[in-house]
């Protein structure tokens, strides 16, 4: 058995016995702080649990020790490196989690427990590069059903488990491959929410790496708002106030309710994943950063994510806060309102960058109606395309402090879903004055 514990206070992985060994030395009778203070937490990769077969079949639990109370130290840490392939394993994969605390010597209420109990019970399965193989007949291009920055994504079966799966395999090689695979399988590890993707396992073997997921049928949102996508589905007025609402809801989780906070970074049309019933899954989390917490107003972080979604603060400033994911869900709903892409070279000057374009009808309240997909054939209630157009106003303010929190732009979005507005209804209303802006969240 491989055994690696992750001390977050230090952000670092280390072997168990070297990390003990230092905890030891130190001699300050502190336990380090990070996710849980006063604990540490290991995670096991196991020789007893692979997908497969009973000698292969490996697995990641995670474990927690109170350092403080129950004074447990372990001498002896014996390694079998028989298990998968040592030094692509979880201590190079799981990265590190670090929140600051007030209090280092408190342990973790009992939702904290939960969710380490959780997040044991829903570990990654370790697969070997073979089974994905079989998974996608041997990454067939009929396969292939999405590819981006990270790489290629590819529809599979594990025969094993009788579940169609997607298979995302990196194409990126070196540190800047390995960092955004090994981020995205920490984040999703520790993250468990209706319209988050669920993180199924992984692969990691010499030059390849594999992230498995759940599969979702209909694909990325930007596939169904334009393009001449073969199974393109039609989005009445509805569907895509709903679609919008849940994605806000799962940036609202990560904002207000992940341990630690996190910042999505790549918020975008194609990283929101559809099943047959239109539900939002959010995916891609390899740019995901710890956001800012307590009296920190930002974090920086050196300026990436996607043209035409980036928050103008953050673009010019690399100071990442939680309302740069808001600028980005506000580019979202335009996209579904308008039907545009965030940057569309085919269209005329004026018109290629999407937000640049709206602002300026923005101010014109006769041009409205022009900014809607004419895929709707005029089938919304223009109450509702006012009071939506002004949550996006509202989340695409320069100022970021002058946006809405997810939360608070989830609110407004269920109350716009919820009404029952005919959508033949010509009705010449003001319209809302926008979202309330308040800091407080929920998820």
């Amino acid at each position: 058995m491989s055994v690696y514990i992750g001390n977050v206070h230090h952000e670092e992985i280390l072997r168990l016995q070297e990390c003990l060994s230092k905890y030891e030395r130190s001699g300050d009778g502190k336990a380090p702080q990070g996710l849980y203070p006063g604990y540490i937490i290991f995670f096991v990769q196991s020789a007893l649990m692979i997908a497969g077969s009973r000698e292969r079949q490996c697995g990641v639990h995670v474990l927690l020790l109170n350092l403080e109370r129950e004074r447990r130290y372990i001498r002896t840490v014996h390694t079998n490196m028989g298990c998968l392939h040592s030094s692509d394993g979880i201590a190079s994969l799981l990265k590190k989690k670090k929140r600051t605390s007030d209090n280092s010597n408190s342990g973790p209420n009992n939702e904290e427990e939960n969710a380490v109990q959780s997040t044991a019970a829903n570990a990654p399965t370790i697969f070997t590069f073979d089974q994905l193989a079989a998974a996608t007949e041997n990454f067939k291009a009929d396969n292939l059903v999405g590819e981006g920055g990270f790489g290629r994504v590819y529809k599979g079966k594990l025969e094993d488990f009788d579940q169609i799966v997607a298979v995302k395999r990196q194409d990126r090689k070196g540190d800047q491959g390995l960092d955004e695979f090994s981020n995205e399988l920490s984040t999703l590890s520790l993250l468990d929410h209706p319209n988050l993707v669920k993180l199924i396992g992984y692969c990691s073997e010499e030059h390849e790496k594999l992230l498995v997921y759940e599969f979702m049928p209909l694909g990325s949102l930007d596939k169904h708002l334009y393009g001449a996508h073969p199974n393109k589905k039609q989005l009445d007025w509805k569907s895509r106030l709903k679609i919008a609402a849940d994605a806000a809801r799962g940036l609202a989780y990560l904002h207000d309710r992940a341990k630690p906070p996190i910042v999505h970074r790549d918020f975008k049309t194609s990283n929101i994943l559809l099943d047959e019933d239109l539900n939002v899954k959010l995916s891609d989390f390899g740019l995901a950063k710890e956001g800012p917490v307590g009296d920190q107003t930002h974090v920086l972080a050196p300026v990436t994510g996607t043209y035409g979604y980036c928050a103008p603060d953050y673009r010019n400033t690399g100071r990442l806060t939680f309302k740069s994911d808001v600028y980005s869900f506000g580019v979202v709903l335009l996209e579904l309102i308008t039907g545009r892409k965030a940057l569309d070279g085919t269209r005329p000057i004026g018109e290629v960058d999407l937000v640049s374009w709206a602002l300026r009808l923005f101010k014109k309240k006769k041009k409205f109606r022009d900014m809607v997909d004419p895929a709707l054939e005029g089938r919304y209630p223009l109450d509702g395309l006012y009071y939506a157009l002004s949550i996006c106003v509202d989340c695409l303010n320069e100022k970021a402090d002058s946006r809405p929190v997810a939360a608070n732009v989830v609110r407004a979005l269920d109350i716009l879903v919820s009404q029952n507005n005919d959508p033949q209804k010509d009705s010449h209303g003001a319209g809302p004055s926008g979202v309330k802006k308040g800091d407080e969240g929920e998820g």
